[in-house]
């Protein structure tokens, strides 16, 4: 199993490592995550070509697809999050719902951080932002979208 550290509880944020970024969703129990996605459920990078993606609820084995997942509720020390039943709650209502979606301002990282604590982060978009040289960072996070995606789908044909 790829769970890497303490079994999550619900309204935990999900952090699941991809090549090149990682993707994000809401435990919400059961051994179920709510994420923003493209329609295949696999990444939210597929939508980065689009303007929306999908917010579905998928076992987290599904989602993880043989990677690499943990808790990562990193910005408790930062932010009070909501109580566990609230962010269940409001992640549940989203189930269905089609969003906008940018990769640099409306990415499964704010979508998730959102409904934990009524803010959005990103710090792959920050990170990438600060370490980009002369203003290529929405290239640097577009490479990397494109590799991951082509990454992803290969994985997928197998």
């Amino acid at each position: 199993m790829p769970l890497i550290g303490p079994a999550p509880k619900p309204g935990d944020l999900i952090e699941f490592q991809r090549t090149f970024y990682q993707h994000w969703g809401i435990f919400v129990g059961n051994g179920y995550v709510v994420h923003l996605t493209d329609q295949d459920g696999y990444s939210s990078l597929s939508s980065a070509f689009g303007e929306t993606a999908v917010v579905r609820k998928d076992h987290l084995e599904t989602v993880a697809c043989g990677c690499n997942y943990k808790v990562n509720n990193k910005y408790d020390s930062k932010r009070t999050p909501y109580p566990p039943s609230k962010i269940v709650n409001a992640a549940l209502k989203e189930v269905g719902r089609r969003k906008n979606y940018s990769l640099t301002s409306a990415n499964c990282e704010h979508f998730s951080t959102n409904l934990r604590y009524g803010n959005e982060f990103c710090d792959q978009v920050d990170n990438a932002t600060t370490y980009a040289l002369g203003g290529t960072a929405a290239l640097a996070v577009g490479a990397f979208a494109a590799l991951a995606i082509s990454g992803m789908r290969s994985k997928q044909k197998q």
